[in-house]
């Protein structure tokens, strides 16, 4: 009998804790076909265009309890047909894109700690990078101060490929060794701004002597503003990076935008914008002195035109650019949207004494229809003019044409919410 009511007890206590709790759990199915054709660098002669599926599925869950949030994404990325038939193992498997907890620690002071997305402001010098089927995260660790709309976080990763019993050599490809940044908010009537400081860490090995493997710290300092008033908004970017480079250069580069969007009507804006991010003459680092700026862990996707010839695991160290661009989004109806963009590429800095300075013009068009609330379908298309200055940097004046279209499809299903 005391067997018997100490187990009612017990789940007393647990219906009790579960009133106390929300649990949701949604999922991600998202099909995308390209067609391309000079995407990320110019087309050459004698090839065949690339066309393939890639498809990203999630499973996300969140948990939150009384000063605790526990979010759980688990994440497979895939082709359509990287692995056969009748396989037994698949090729990437099921994967991590994040798993965090959040803890209260005051009423305005939380700790997030495990693997996160890290997003501020427009993305630019940290985003998801949503567009990539993989998308972006990190193991980090990030204190988070939040009071009426002012906020600061600390963030903190230190990276290692192993547990090691010696050395803190760190050996996995494409990523950090260690950062800790500052970012703060604050916004007012009309006007809000962001400041960050990022010490960004990356690990240089010495192939020779071991002894001299060490991480080297490049800096990022600057500001995101904007401001609102009636139908207009500006946006600005103001950022400067010094330090070291993972070459041991001197760093000393700049990263300038302005942009301007001003809607017309209720369903049409037109925007106006220019992005300076400063490069190298020649297209390389000189006399120790690296003038080019890198976005690091931005979502590069969004800026600089689609087709992704700049940023997006390209054109770094390299003559920087100057784009200036213009768009416009079209609201056609309550479930259908269109965007257009028109980019005008040139270098920040000397290609070479017989190059022109001018890299092209890049026309992006975006269509997007929500069928209903979990189901929505986008497509683009976008093609790039080319200029001499691009042919000199790509090593390419075959003189194809450069295109690239694609059609996604997304899937977001709530599976369960329990909200008591």
């Amino acid at each position: 009998m005391k067997l018997k009511k100490s187990l009612k007890v017990l789940f007393f206590i647990l219906l009790s804790c579960q009133a106390q709790a929300q649990l949701t759990i949604d999922a991600e199915l998202r099909p995308r076909f390209e067609y391309r054709h000079g995407f990320k660098t110019l087309f050459p002669d004698n090839e065949d265009p690339a066309s393939f599926v890639s498809q990203r599925t999630r499973l996300n869950t969140n948990y939150e309890i009384d000063k605790l949030s526990f979010y759980l994404s688990l994440q497979d990325v895939r082709i359509w047909g990287d692995v056969p038939q009748l396989n037994s193992s698949d090729k990437n498997g099921v994967g991590l894109h994040q798993a965090w907890g959040k803890i209260q620690l005051a009423p305005n002071f939380s700790l997030k700690v495990g693997r996160q997305e890290i997003i501020y402001d427009d993305h630019r010098i940290f985003g998801d990078v949503g567009w990539a089927q993989q998308a972006r995260s990190h193991d980090a660790a990030r204190l988070e101060y939040n009071n009426s709309g002012f906020k600061i976080d600390l963030g903190f990763a230190f990276n290692q490929s192993d547990e090691n019993l010696t050395g803190t050599t760190l050996t996995t490809p494409g990523t950090y060794k260690s950062i800790q940044y500052l970012w703060a908010h604050d916004e007012w009537n009309k006007f809000s701004a962001s400041l960050l400081f990022l010490n960004n860490g990356l690990q240089f090995i010495d192939d020779i002597n071991s002894n001299k493997n060490e991480t080297r710290y490049s800096q990022t300092l600057g500001t995101h503003l904007n401001f609102k008033a009636n139908n207009l908004k500006l946006t600005s970017n103001l950022y400067y990076q010094f330090g070291k480079d993972i070459a041991n250069n001197d760093l000393n580069s700049y990263l300038l935008s302005i942009e301007g969007n001003y809607k017309i009507t209720p369903k049409t804006n037109l925007g106006l914008g220019a992005e300076l991010i400063s490069g190298n003459d020649s297209g390389l680092p000189s006399n120790q002195e690296n003038y080019a700026f890198t976005p690091l862990y931005g979502t590069n996707h969004k800026f600089n035109g689609l087709m992704d010839y700049f940023y997006v695991g390209n054109h770094t160290n390299n003559v920087g650019l100057l784009d200036i661009y213009a768009n416009a989004k079209v609201v056609l109806n309550e479930k259908s949207n269109l965007n257009f963009a028109v980019h005008n590429f040139s270098a920040a800095a000397e290609i070479s004494p017989n190059s022109e300075k001018q890299l092209g013009t890049e026309l992006d068009i975006v269509y997007a229809y929500k069928l209903q609330k979990e189901i929505g379908i986008s497509a683009g298309y976008s093609h790039l003019f080319v200029s001499q200055g691009m042919e000199t940097i790509k090593g390419n004046s075959d003189g194809n044409t450069n295109n690239w279209g694609w059609i996604m499809l997304t899937i977001n299903p709530a599976l369960f919410t329990s909200n008591n």
